[in-house]
This record gives structure tokens, sequence and C-alpha cells, in this order.
């Protein structure tokens, strides 16, 4: 501790949930006698965005609860505790700042813009009293005043980007995490549950590839697993495109979204594998991925609110349609086409989906739909356990051709369904109704009339007929 110690600070936890790599932590411990740790429950994420959407539904509530349960069980290890409040951080870090007589407050920043709009609102609260806060930057691999240039002159094309990154910066080391943490007598209060917040439960589907529980042990044991234990990275980059099982990619993006696991650490892990067992273009590749993560978000910290137009950071003039009926039956799994209605299915019942489905999915709403990709950005928003604002909504752009690098690409997703699902298997696990269907199973509608007469009328009354018209719709995509 410093000499000039003040006696107490307040560290506002918000996507960082863990004590390793957190520079917030850190410099308060380092300023302060007495630590508060808060997080607060903001009801504003539990209620309707955009399209009147939910904005965060049952998987990703349940993981953030048991994050922010784990963090506080981290933080009593070290003699600490956490202070969980629910309300609006613009009032409950203030009212405590000025509770325990706290003269300093350490935050991390995130670069969307309502983050941004609660992290203003905070700190002008905050200056109103006199109390002093201090943002720290802990989101990214690469640290946002480490790169070769400024973020609002950094190229908009990912491949160039990264090759100037990796060429002319470099990654900080780690911070050590604090030994011991001292919080003055307080009212720790009670974690909510999801009917708490408003949300209703949902068991997660035993179908699902995971169940990603939610916490910074969590997060560092499934490092472990994947990485050491079952020595998956070798061939990660081989195996990644796989639909079913949990060992096919690495699936940290939940535990690095909520900020219980730092993009430092787990880069430090890859290069003990790399060390320790192999170096290869996989090993590489999660290390590339990471990179994107880096990349969608300073492009969100560039754009800000172009982020989210209907033409994306290109400002391009599209007539999207605005069909709720079609968007309920892309949404619900009702399609018609195998492929997608697997995907999304999928996603309803566990919050989670493979990368390889979320572009074909997207691209099915946006490409072969033609509705306006920010209804199903916001759609994954409430159903995602993993969701991070920047690298959902610049995805989705990304393949609705409006965002960075974007071209007028678009997914078959009946070749991609039988690349990806040769089999069928996949399909047949999220749409058993199919299970009885042979080498037709990713177009049914190709099948004699007498054969399809088993799968006509809606959605409950077995398999529909696609929404539609497939070949004429490919026709469509090819001339465009």
């Amino acid at each position: 501790m410093s000499d000039n110690a003040t006696d107490t600070t307040l560290v506002w936890f918000r996507e960082d949930l863990r004590v390793h790599d957190n520079e917030a932590l850190v410099d308060a411990v380092e300023a302060g006698e007495e630590i508060l740790p808060v997080y607060s429950f903001d009801p504003r994420e539990f209620d309707t965005g955009m399209f009147d959407l939910p904005k965060t539904g049952p998987y990703r509530t349940r993981f953030v609860a048991e994050s922010v349960a784990d963090l506080r069980e981290s933080l009593r290890e070290r003699g600490g505790d956490l202070l969980v409040r629910r309300g609006e951080p613009e009032e409950i870090v203030p009212a405590l700042a000025a509770e325990y007589d706290v003269e300093t407050v350490f935050y991390h920043t995130f670069p969307a813009t309502e983050e941004q709009a609660v992290e203003s609102a905070v700190t002008d609260a905050l200056d109103a009293e006199g109390v002093e806060s201090r943002s720290r930057w802990g989101k990214t691999l690469y640290h946002v005043e480490d790169l070769p240039t400024s973020v609002h002159g950094i190229d908009d094309t990912f491949t160039p980007w990264r090759k100037s990154v990796e060429r002319n910066a470099t990654i900080r080391d780690q911070l050590s995490t604090p030994d011991t943490i001292s919080t003055p007598d307080a009212d720790p209060g009670e974690i909510p549950s999801p009917a708490d917040l408003g949300v209703e439960p949902q068991e997660t589907d035993d179908r699902g590839v995971l169940s990603f529980e939610g916490g910074e042990h969590a997060g560092t044991e499934r490092v472990a697993r994947y990485l050491f234990e079952e020595d998956r990275l070798r061939e990660y980059k081989q195996t990644r495109n796989g639909l079913l099982g949990s060992g096919y990619s690495s699936k940290l993006s939940a535990w690095l979204t909520h900020g219980c696991l730092s993009p430092r650490y787990v880069f430090d892990e890859v290069k003990r594998y790399e060390s320790e067992r192999v170096s290869n273009e996989s090993t590489y590749w999660l290390l590339f991925e990471l990179m994107w993560r880096d990349f969608n978000t300073f492009q969100l910290l560039k754009y800000g609110d172009d982020f989210f137009a209907s033409g994306g950071i290109q400002g391009k003039a599209v007539d999207w349609r605005d069909d709720r009926e079609d968007f309920e039956r892309w949404a619900q799994g009702e399609t018609g086409v195998p492929f997608v209605d697997a995907n999304m299915r999928e996603l309803n019942e566990t919050g989670y989906m493979s990368n390889r489905g979320r572009q074909n999915v997207a691209s099915f709403l946006a490409d072969w739909l033609e509705i306006d990709w920010r209804m199903g950005a916001a759609y994954f928003e409430a159903k995602l356990v993993d969701y991070d604002v920047c690298s959902n909504w610049g995805n989705w752009a990304y393949q609705a051709g409006v965002g960075n690098d974007s071209r007028n690409r678009y997914f078959n997703v009946v070749k991609q369904a039988k690349r990806y699902d040769s089999d069928g298997e996949y399909v047949r696990h999220w749409v058993p109704e199919l299970a009885d269907l042979g080498e037709r199973i990713h177009e049914p509608w190709t099948l004699r009339d007498d054969a399809q007469a088993t799968l006509d009328g809606g959605p409950d009354e077995g398999y529909p007929r696609p929404m539609i018209d497939m070949d004429a719709a490919h026709e469509r995509l090819r001339n465009r």
C-alpha cells in the first residue's frame, strides 16, 4: 500500500466480474485502506429494448447472478465482501460513496453507448458530491492506449488492422491478484434471482452442448479443461465449426463477455500451452479470435450510435422488410428450413449457438428474408448467454452487408447444412420431427408429393414447408 493511501475507495464492478487481472480492483486496493466493492443490478437491463424485445433473457440473467455470487466468494476468501444492490448505478454508487465517506471510485469503462450513458451519469453524480472517479480499460487483449493509431483512426477492415497491431503493439502483462482485501462493515445485500428481476426462469435443455456455469472459477476451469485436460487446442481450427458436443470449440465467450476471464489470462494460458504442448495454426487461431473480439470493441468505440443504425457504419440506404410474423417464425425455429430451425431452437432452449450457426441464421434473416438485421441482433441480445454488445452488433452488421469489410456475400444455408451437418445429426438433435428422414433431411421440400404430405401443415401439425420459395430466393441472391 502506498504512503498516501486514503481511508476508503470504492470499486464499481460491471462486466469485469473477476479478481484476477482487474486494474480497477488493484488500483483501489493500492489507494485505500478499506475497499468497498459494489455491484448493482440495473433494472433497465431487464426491461425491453429495440423492437420491444427483452434486453436480457433467462440464461444470461442466471449466468450474471452466478458470476456475481462467485465474485463475492472470491472477495470473501481475501477478507473482503461484495455489496450487491438493485437499482440504477447512478443512484446506488454515489449513495454508497457518501455513506462510507469514499474519496475515490474506480471502475472499468466500456464502449457501448448505453453503458457510456450510465457511466457518465454515475461520474456526474460523484463529481457533484466531490468524489473523484477513475476509469480503467480492461475489456480487450490489446490495451486501447497501446494501439498503433488512435481508435478514431484505425482501419475499418480487420486484416490490415490485425497485421498492424501484431507488428506494432504489445500485450501488457497481467496484473497480480490482491492477496487481501479489507471491506468496511456493511450489509452485503442479497443476490436476486431471475424471478426477482422480472425474468422468468428457464431450465437449460439437457441437449445443450455445455451448462455454462457463471463465474471466474468456472471460467478458469473451462480454460484448464479445454486446453490441458482434454488437449483440444491443438485441433481448434479444424474442429471449431462443429455443432454437437462440448469440445469442438473453446466456448470461452460467455466468461470473456462478463469479465469472468481476462483476455490476457486466456492469452497467457495459450502461450503456456504452446510452450508445454504444441504451437501450430490452431493455437494461433484462438488468439486470432480474441483479436476479432478486440476489433469489434474498438469499432464500436469509434462509431458509437452508427453501430446500431439501419444502414450500419456504412450508412447504406436499405429497404429492410418489417414483417413481424415472418420474424417470429425465424425466431421460433419454424421457417421450414431445417438447419436454420435447428440452430434457432438450440438458441431458444440453451442460450447458445455455434458461430457457424449464428452466421447462417443471420444470413437467412437479413439476406434470404430481407428483414431488418437489427431485429435479429436485438433477439440475440436477449437470448445469448454470451451476448457481447460489440461482437453481436458488429457481426450482425457484417453479415447484413452494412458493417466492417462487408461485401455482397450471403450464406447458402442448404449448402452449409450439407457441409457442416452432412449426416443430419445436428438437425435430428434439435428438430426431432424430422428424425426419420434420410438424405433429404436438409431440404425436405424436395421430397415427392406423397412423402411430403406427412410434413405439410403448420408448426403444430408436423414440419412446415419453407416460408419462402428457396429456389427463387437463391436465384435473387446470386444475381443481386
